[in-house]
């Protein structure tokens, strides 16, 4: 009686995996031929924009500046119009020194907030940008001499609004094991992600998110002052959010129908580093936080992108609540076993070991072919990549249940100010509400005039009049 019940129970759940697994399947495929067929954009003979027409805004709260000069210089050696970095009070005067001992120091401005918040940070600059470009950084990355005439060549089309770059790891050959370890699962991070972003733009142009380490971005979207307070005020739930700022540019362009793009050439390719340690899971939990909160934003309460870029949303945003490997796996080869029950077992065992082999020889590796194609060696830590990968499925969970936390955890100096980073919101005024705006508010103005034409003796009273008609009630705070 009881296997009776289990196999009823397992028909009815059965299709659904089939079709996952299905679904699944051409995912994948479809991302490697796109992945494979993507092209960036080509730098114009005649190109409207140089590095003349960029500003380079930096936050930082690094403790020692003096191991931020490779970056500056890499990035300098860009000739931008202006770099601006940005840091904290205590930090202005130490900044400033390594500031004066950069390459081209009249280019270089060095501003500073009372906190540690990169939001602040950044929106402390962007008043004083004068260029058409604004490319935002972070202070680790390393830029190629070639990246700025490749960054700025979508923006020949003018409904470019922001463009993003491939991205690599620094590897640690000389570490420890464990060192080694780490390193690699950052590389393997961000390589999945520029396999990911380029399938999805090659598809409808659309990305979960701008990488915030390199972005441009036309300076007239960030300097508005609608951006400037929404990204300053942002709020998960009660509280006002400061991390995930990145997040927050994606979704303001795909709002106000901004298109993106991503480079993806080597010209273009910017060099980041990761945590080596324990910090690595840090991030790992912070990343997982933004995308619940980001992606959930996206689909439930902004919508836009279902519309706009209906792939991504299928293949990024909500695989976000469905991407548990550690579930999954082993219900798909779970399903395909109990699916085939009436089978030769002969037939059975093959079909299950091509599913083994689909989804360990392919799946997990398929999106890091270019970094083991750049270092052959690291065929050996792809085990602890799979491994990893079903670890990350709790770290998400963990992440699920702890959406409130917004601490870098990884970042020297990063939580000093961790008062301030879920702040509450300031409270609105109790004396009045203004109503949102609606589309058929005119529509609605002329039908009531039609339905109830007024009788009065002035235009000011019937003026009076329609106020009242669509008077909206005030809070009884203050009574």
């Amino acid at each position: 009686m009881g296997m009776d019940i289990t196999s009823q129970l397992w028909a009815s759940v059965l299709p659904k995996f089939g079709f996952w697994n299905s679904a699944r399947f051409w995912w994948i495929v479809f991302c490697v031929l796109c992945h494979w067929l993507y092209k960036s954009k080509a730098i114009p003979n005649k190109p409207t924009f140089t590095a003349d027409d960029v500003t380079v805004i930096i936050p930082t709260i690094h403790n020692v500046f003096e191991e931020l000069r490779p970056s500056l210089e890499s990035i300098l050696a860009c000739r931008p119009h202006q770099l601006i970095l940005v840091t904290t009070s205590d930090k202005h005067e130490a900044l400033k020194k390594l500031a004066e001992t950069l390459p081209a120091p009249d280019s270089i401005r060095v501003m500073y907030t009372t906190v540690a918040n990169k939001r602040l940070q950044v929106c402390e600059a962007l008043p004083e940008v004068k260029t058409t470009i604004t490319i935002m950084a972070d202070d680790d990355v390393t830029w190629p001499s070639t990246l700025m005439p490749w960054i700025l060549a979508p923006f020949e089309s003018p409904k470019m609004g922001g463009v993003g770059t491939c991205q690599r790891v620094r590897r640690e050959p000389n570490g420890s094991l464990s060192t080694k370890i780490f390193n690699w699962l950052g590389a393997a991070y961000i390589e999945r992600r520029n396999f990911e972003i380029s399938a999805t733009h090659k598809i409808d142009g659309g990305t979960s998110c701008m990488s915030g380490r390199t972005g441009a971005y036309r300076s007239e979207i960030l300097t508005s002052h609608d951006f400037l307070e929404g990204f300053k005020t942002e709020r998960w739930r009660d509280y006002i959010l400061n991390a995930d700022d990145d997040n927050f540019v994606t979704r303001w362009l795909v709002s106000h129908q901004w298109e993106t793009w991503i480079q993806y050439e080597r010209e273009c390719e910017i060099e980041t580093t990761l945590e080596n340690g324990m910090k690595f899971l840090y991030q790992c939990s912070r990343w997982a936080r933004s995308n619940w909160r980001s992606n959930w934003t996206s689909i439930a309460r902004e919508r836009y992108v279902w519309r706009q870029q209906p792939w991504c949303t299928y293949a990024l945003h909500i695989a976000t609540f469905t991407s548990l490997a550690f579930l999954f796996d082993p219900l798909i080869i779970y399903a395909l076993w109990w699916g085939t029950e009436g089978w030769e077992l002969q037939i059975r065992q093959r079909l299950f070991w091509a599913q083994i082999i689909f989804v360990f020889g392919f799946t997990k590796v398929v999106k890091l072919v270019g970094l083991f194609r750049r270092h052959p060696s690291d065929i050996i830590y792809l085990p602890v990549s799979v491994i990893f990968g079903y670890f990350h499925g709790l770290i998400k969970l963990y992440a699920l249940m702890t959406l409130n936390m917004t601490s870098w955890g990884s970042r020297p100096d990063g939580d000093t100010n961790d008062n301030q980073r879920m702040s509450l919101r300031p409270r609105r005024s109790d004396s009045i509400a203004t109503p949102r705006p609606r589309p058929d508010d005119l529509d609605r103005l002329l039908a009531h005039r039609k339905r109830n034409p007024p009788i009065a003796s002035s235009e000011k009273e019937a003026l009076i009049e329609h106020d009242r008609a669509f008077a909206v009630p005030l809070c009884t705070g203050l009574q």
